[in-house]
């Protein structure tokens, strides 16, 4: 029974899934930027080819025909801002192309026939892809409508290769699929996971609560690679919370300085839900101020007045990763149902399929691990 689970198709799991929304790796930064906004997702990808499905000579990264080359988020964008030249004229930085925050090996994003099994696209997932891409069937109405969306941004597309429209499968998808289906894989389930073998303790990325948040930069590019965050601990070596990519990307680019300027500390409370406090807000000035950097400055102000919160968009996620789409954002900190900055914990003793709902239930592929007394032992990666 559990062989046949395996060997099921792909294909299934693609049902009901909307067309990815797509950008040229020949774009900008700041594309990318309007894109995620415009649209309200939480990524957006990146093929070889513009939108009107023309390789780019340009780039050459030897692709035969278009496909996804990678994916982008909020998080890249902030990131890429932090660099001290890039925070010094954040508006020549989002000119950069976007092909700076696009591994040059395609690791991340895997292509997959629909016929592919379950198991193939988990042996890619464990190779260290996080997305599948998959060809989907659209009938006319769905072009017809997908059209439509794709007009109110010009260089963003649906379609590719002949006209036709990809979906793609998280870690998420496919560990929802197998724990729909737990009994089969008994009495694995219900076991320890500290008697599995699985929890990492050598690759926990962890942070004391008073260090530079700038000092968790390569953390934090990390940790969207393992699709994990980054641990903040105090001087005992306790879990306190957790800087979190599936918050950071629901900021506005400005977040760059407050990681500039502020503690570790400082910045989970400017960025959880409810907005920054204003004595943060006028911390992070200051400090851009002494450092001389005006435009930074001037960005911070910018959205410390609310006059860039006020666009329309339109709201559809094609996974939605990280939760909730960005579409909340558009309405100012105060309506956003934003996770706060809690870690996600669990005991070494705590059994696998708990661990598991735990993980999908605040839609994360990861769980910190910790002993009786709060110490961090380490981290479970669900897949």
């Amino acid at each position: 029974m559990a062989v046949s689970l395996l060997t099921g198709q792909v294909s299934d799991l693609c049902l009901g899934k909307p067309a990815l929304k797509s950008l040229s790796i020949s774009s900008t930064i700041g594309d990318a930027l309007l894109a995620l906004k415009r649209l309200g997702e939480n990524f957006i990808s990146i093929w070889s080819c513009d939108q009107h499905h023309h390789n780019l000579s340009a780039v050459d990264r030897g692709f035969k025909e278009c496909q996804c080359v990678g994916k982008v988020c909020m998080v890249n964008i902030i990131c890429f801002l932090c660099k001290e030249e890039n925070l010094s004229n954040p508006a020549t930085a989002l000119q950069t192309p976007l092909s700076v925050l696009i591994p040059t090996s395609p690791c991340l994003v895997r292509h997959l026939e629909p016929k592919a099994s379950l198991l193939d696209a988990i042996d890619l997932i464990q190779e260290g892809a996080q997305n599948l891409v998959i060809p989907l069937e659209s009938s006319s109405k769905t072009l017809s409508r997908k059209k439509i969306v794709q007009g109110t941004l010009s260089n963003i597309s649906t379609l590719h290769n002949n006209n036709r429209q990809y979906c793609w499968l998280t870690q998420e998808d496919i560990i929802r699929y197998l724990l729909n289906s737990i009994g089969l894989f008994c009495p694995t389930a219900a076991n320890p996971i500290n008697s599995l073998d699985i929890i990492d303790t050598r690759n926990k990325m962890a942070l004391h609560y008073d260090n530079p948040a700038s000092s968790a930069l390569p953390f934090i590019s990390r940790s969207l690679e393992f699709q994990a965050s980054v641990a903040i601990v105090d001087s005992d070596g306790k879990l306190v919370r957790e800087i979190s990519p599936f918050t950071l990307n629901y900021c506005d680019e400005d977040v760059a300085a407050a990681i500039a300027t502020l503690s570790a500390g400082d910045l989970l409370a400017y960025v959880d839900c409810g907005g920054p406090p204003e004595d943060l807000v006028q911390l992070v000035k200051k400090r851009l101020q002494e450092r001389n950097l005006e435009q930074a400055l001037e960005l911070v102000e910018e959205y410390s007045s609310g006059a860039s919160i006020s666009t329309s968009h339109s709201s559809s996620s094609s996974d939605d990763e990280f939760g909730m789409g960005r579409s909340a954002r558009w309405m100012g900190y105060s309506a956003r149902a934003v996770r706060r900055s809690e870690a996600i914990v669990c005991y070494p003793w705590s059994s696998l399929v708990a661990v598991m709902i735990q993980a999908l239930t605040r839609r994360v592929s990861y769980v910190w691990v910790v002993d009786d007394d709060g110490t961090l032992a380490g981290i479970y990666i669900v897949l």
